[in-house]
């Protein structure tokens, strides 16, 4: 593998910006310096540039198999629109498959994920169709094969992902704590959506996905799932907190000594529910849904205080035609793209705030979620001696983002007609170029599974 000389750019990371350049060899990290001089070396010029420690993309759903379709971004797809967000690597699901038990459905996903081209880990799903008194010894295997992070629901038992009785999920939560694994839950207390849906007297329009999903549901079931983690002393990880009534639940718990790591995503911070409402407003149904703006203000005020530890996407991609096949918010399928637009939206959202600089958006989207995953500093750092997942990033560059100019096979962004500063000239990944301006050198099958330590 080729030596490479990055010089004159802003080596930025969590903690700083300064001027300096740095050498990869070997696939990684070897020094770091003024005017570092290498003869081997193939040399970049990040005159004007920031150069960052790669993106980590903590929430995707890449070739997610839904309701008898497939998202239309799969490994190969997800892997190139990535590197041009400067995305190196990303924390998808394993499902918990029905007929099997978490450690089979661990390896069918890493089985399935081997076509990447850039680097991943994986959140393991708990779900409540497979809940047994096993889960232990399970938890076990799967903090020895390098996944300490659980994915766990408060909705969805018709499908049987909910863990139904509150004895398991404190079991479950006891349990985590023991092997010392993270559970991670997408909040949304079900009793009161099945009340809700049983009454509605209303239609199925794509506007009534956010009245049937409320964000009062939200807030309830960070209320339940933090007291049993408060039971079990046992961290809790709130997947896209998405309104003002989860953020207030979040301050609550954290108020009663509970640690609680707060995820939210852009779509909740600069789209609302005005968007389900236009002639296209299947394509903006994702769960939780859209919320009021008072809520895209609370979260956003929420992310310059430091509430948020981690923001992602959930990029979970349809195809326009996959999404306006239906407008009945019960069968449209839920999910939009993001992870392309990730750091050029969060990079202009700090343009616009003197209060946030880019160490903060480093520790956002690269450095907490390496840390509360467990792979820091193999990933999230740009300290001597780890993976050379490195990105040049033009701070200079503004542009609009439209659907021919970005890259998911979705072929539209939901973030259209926004405005945008900076873009992504190099994405490097273990030190390999795999983007450069318009070209994707990504190879498939060369990303690599990172255990979580």
């Amino acid at each position: 593998m080729g030596s490479i000389l990055i010089k004159n750019g802003v080596l930025t990371d969590d903690v700083s910006a300064r001027k300096a350049d740095l050498l990869i060899e070997n696939g990684l990290i070897s020094k770091i310096g003024e005017n570092i001089e290498s003869k081997d070396a193939n040399v970049i010029d990040a005159s004007g540039m920031l150069v960052m420690p790669g993106i980590i993309d903590a929430h995707t759903h890449y070739h997610l198999v839904s309701r008898g379709t497939v998202t239309c971004d799969g490994f190969h797809a997800g892997s190139r629109l990535a590197a041009f967000g400067g995305v190196t690597t990303v924390v998808d699901f394993a499902d918990h498959n029905k007929g099997q038990d978490l450690i089979q459905s661990l390896e069918y996903r890493q089985a399935e994920m081997a076509p990447m081209a850039i680097d991943y880990t994986l959140h393991q799903g708990v779900y409540g169709h497979g809940y047994n008194s096993t889960i232990g010894k399970q938890l076990e295997v799967l903090k020895s094969k390098g996944v300490k992070t659980l994915k766990i629901f408060t909705t969805y038992r018709n499908t049987g992902y909910l863990i139904e009785k509150r004895e398991d999920l404190l079991d479950l939560f006891q349990n985590a704590k023991r092997v010392g694994m993270l559970v991670c839950a997408h909040c949304e207390f079900n009793p009161m959506i099945e009340e809700i849906s049983e009454n509605w007297k209303g239609d199925f329009s794509p506007a009534s996905h956010a009245k049937l999903r409320p964000a009062e549901a939200e807030g309830k079931a960070i209320e339940l799932f933090g007291s049993i983690a408060l039971e079990a002393d046992c961290p809790l990880y709130v997947v896209h907190c998405s309104s003002e009534s989860g953020l207030n639940a979040i301050r609550k718990l954290r108020d009663r000594g509970l640690q609680v790591f707060a995820e939210t995503t852009p779509h909740y911070m600069f789209l609302d529910r005005s968007k389900l409402e236009g002639k296209d407003g299947s394509l903006y149904v994702m769960t939780p849904p859209l919320r009021d703006k008072s809520d895209n203000n609370a979260i956003c005020q929420g992310v310059l205080d430091g509430e948020f530890q981690v923001i992602a996407t959930d990029h979970c991609a349809f195809t326009r035609e996959q999404k306006l096949s239906s407008s009945d918010c019960r069968t449209i399928f839920p999910g939009i793209p993001g992870t392309e637009e990730l750091l050029l939206l969060l990079n202009t959202f700090k343009d616009s705030h003197r209060s946030m600089t880019m160490s903060d958006v480093v520790r956002l989207v690269s450095t907490n979620p390496a840390k509360i995953f467990g792979i820091y500093p193999q990933k999230g750092s740009l300290e001597i001696g780890t993976d050379a997942d490195v990105i040049i990033f033009d701070p200079s560059k503004d542009w609009v983002l439209e659907d021919d100019n970005v890259h998911s096979a979705s072929a539209y962004t939901p973030y259209r007609d926004f405005e945008v500063h900076g873009k992504v000239m190099t994405t490097i990944l273990r030190g390999k170029v795999i983007m450069d301006g318009e070209n994707y050198y990504g190879v498939p099958g060369e990303g690599r599974f990172i255990e979580q330590h």
